[in-house]
């Protein structure tokens, strides 16, 4: 197995998918909920989460050779909306890119009170939207070996075991984790998945102009 690509995978998907992140909206969405029924809708997450990633990492390369997309125009434009959601992060005013404009936070907080938030709009955007969705294709489309595709998968069953557990147990987390510790957490966060977008523009623009690469 490839070790520093199961690291790289690791941060990238943990930052995207950051199931800390992503606490705070999964306890405002479950609020009234008993903890057997919160905890039924942690794991249904979890599940559909999975599910859908199992679907792009299958689906992903087949897609953009369906649109005649090649993977170093996939890597620029994945890390522009990388960076954007990283700047975001950085921030702290969120990327709409991936969370959603107040319109659609409006529409899922709707949705929540009379619907199943599960898939939406837990599963589908806030944890694999956009930015998740670049980072399984592209991570997926240069694993070009066993070793390194055991890497990726082995890096996003972590992350989703992860947010698995940070859900199931979200109410004790939550009563124990400041505001102090998420914005710390969520700007670190921010820095790594800006690292990892600079990345992929690097390497996407120096296949697009090879010039650029001295």
């Amino acid at each position: 197995m490839d070790l520093t690509l199961l690291v790289k995978a690791l941060g990238a998907f943990f930052a995207i998918m950051n199931p800390f992140v992503n606490l705070p909206l999964f306890l405002s969405l479950t609020t009234g909920q008993d903890p057997a029924q919160q905890r039924r809708t942690a794991w249904r997450t979890t599940l559909f989460s999975a599910l859908m990633c199992a679907v792009i990492a299958v689906s992903g390369s087949a897609l953009l050779r369906f649109f005649g997309i090649s993977l170093d125009d996939f890597r620029v434009a994945g890390g522009l909306v990388l960076l954007t959601i990283a700047l975001g992060m950085l921030s702290g005013r969120g990327s709409s890119a991936h969370e959603g404009s107040k319109a659609e936070k409006a529409h899922a907080a709707d949705h929540a009170a009379a619907n199943d938030i599960a898939f939406y709009p837990m599963t589908f955007p806030m944890i694999v939207g956009p930015g998740t969705i670049t980072t399984i294709i592209v991570l997926f489309s240069q694993a070009d070996g066993a070793k390194k595709v055991v890497a990726v998968v082995l890096a996003l069953i972590l992350v989703l075991a992860a947010l698995g557990g940070v859900l199931h147990f979200s109410s004790t987390i939550g009563r124990h984790m400041s505001l102090t510790l998420r914005t710390i957490m969520t700007r670190l966060m921010g820095m790594i998945l800006a690292a990892i977008a600079v990345g992929m523009l690097a390497a996407g623009l120096s296949k697009l102009f090879p010039g650029l690469a001295g």
